[in-house]
């Protein structure tokens, strides 16, 4: 059995323990819970997560019971000094992505523009605001949306993090368009205050000024499952009339796509199978060893089964092409 602890929004000092309970201890469930309360001072509630190992919503929120304890699901939680509060029965968390969420994130530059498709309630979004990173950041969950604009408020990344509640095919094309047209925007950086400035309402010194891109240098999707799905949004992500809008210095995005597949020892096969996949999303063939071409091994989920991120440059050709006709 697993668990994960989170504090709760009532107690600081308290936090719910998180099971995956495997079929042989189910007949003693009740009795790990009260032993977990009774030897663990600081968690007040054990929950079991009850789906299908693999089953997910459409908003990835998972089914549970209670094993011990009262049933509040209200958690606050730090991550990369960003500090996130939500209901984890609403909403998608997983703590173990701590070192995933870092790693892309470092890879953003100061001024970069990021698209994040499915965002969540932001662990990537948030610390890239923290970076100085302009993010447009979306999630199709409204409670997931409503914990991402608590946490661009609560961390102060306003000037830097959009958050937006719509469905992620739609949201890479109107996102896009809508940056490449908008009008100049730039964050203004200012040196922390002393007491006595402030009371003395003194204006804030400006340290530096991070003028906006028009075109988003990073693409996140974070729903393994199924984001693999949403790759011929990209086809026709700019017309020939947009070339006119494009800066001189435009360079293609990354594509940063999560999804599950097999396991093995060296990832050679699977690495293979995903730009299979990916390939016939964009009707363009890309495979491991085309430039800035990743596949990334995240994690383990199941006993054949593992998480990646694919990351590869949207090619020019799918990017230009002539958009299907919706149907």
């Amino acid at each position: 059995m697993h668990s994960l602890l989170f504090r709760s929004l009532t107690n600081t000092d308290v936090a719910t323990a998180h099971l995956n309970l495997r079929d042989q201890y189910l007949q003693y469930k009740h009795i790990i819970g009260e032993i977990l309360i009774d030897k663990n001072p600081g968690v007040r509630t054990v929950i079991n997560k009850i789906d299908d190992v693999g089953e997910e919503s459409e908003y990835r929120t998972f089914k549970y019971e209670v094993l011990a304890g009262p049933d509040d699901m209200d958690v606050e939680i730090r991550e990369a000094d960003c500090t996130f509060r939500f209901n984890y029965a609403k909403v998608y968390w997983n703590s173990r992505l701590n070192t995933e969420h870092g790693r892309l994130v470092e890879s953003f530059q100061e001024g970069d523009a990021v698209c994040d498709v499915m965002a969540g309630i932001g662990p990537f979004a948030i610390p890239a605001g923290k970076k100085r990173v302009f993010v447009w950041a979306n999630d199709l969950n409204p409670d997931s949306y409503a914990s991402l604009d608590d946490a661009v408020r609560r961390n102060k990344v306003e000037q830097f993090v959009k958050p937006s509640n719509e469905d992620g095919h739609t949201f890479i094309r109107t996102a896009t368009a809508e940056l490449l047209r908008s009008q100049p925007h730039q964050a203004t950086i200012t040196k922390k205050q002393s007491r006595t400035d402030a009371k003395a309402t003194k204006p804030p010194e400006v340290l530096k000024t991070i003028s906006r891109p028009r075109t988003f240098q990073h693409y996140v999707m974070n729903l393994p499952a199924t984001a693999i799905q949403f790759l011929p949004s990209f086809i026709g992500l700019y017309t020939e009339e947009d070339r006119k809008l494009l800066p001189a210095d435009f360079k293609l995005p990354m594509i940063h796509c999560y999804c599950f597949n097999t396991k093995s020892d060296d990832n050679v096969q699977e690495g293979i199978d995903i730009c299979k996949e990916v390939s016939k999303q964009l009707g363009y063939e890309i495979t491991p060893q085309t430039p800035d071409t990743k596949i990334w091994d995240v994690r383990d989920v199941a006993p054949k089964k593992r998480m990646f991120c694919a990351t590869f440059r949207l090619p020019e050709e799918v990017a230009f092409r002539t958009r299907p006709a919706e149907s």
